[in-house]
């Protein structure tokens, strides 16, 4: 089933190539999408593709990042788009929309 899904990490997740290591997990679990650091500290992403594959790539962010620590995160999932041809680390842009 395709899916979306909307997360925010929370923890040592900014200057610790977490953007990186994230869009490692989602091209090979073939995941679309985006991440971006937020101001705040967080890293906000969005996945899209068959669910038990974000579900997988969610999990790696979590627990297989070498050098960060996600303390806590949310997921919020919405209506699958179509609209990504590929994963990318975006940067972030207050005028910008997920």
């Amino acid at each position: 089933m395709l899916s979306r899904a909307h997360v925010i990490f929370e923890g040592r997740v900014q200057g610790v190539f977490f953007r990186a290591h994230t869009r490692e997990f989602a091209v090979k679990a073939e995941v679309m999408g985006w991440v971006r650091n937020l101001p705040d500290g967080t890293v906000e992403a969005v996945f899209e593709g068959d669910k038990e594959s974000i579900e997988a790539v969610i999990k790696l962010c979590t627990e297989s990042q070498p050098y960060a620590r996600v303390d806590k995160y949310s997921v919020e999932w919405e209506e699958y788009t179509g609209s990504f041809a590929s994963f990318e680390i975006r940067r972030y842009n207050s005028s910008s929309m997920p």
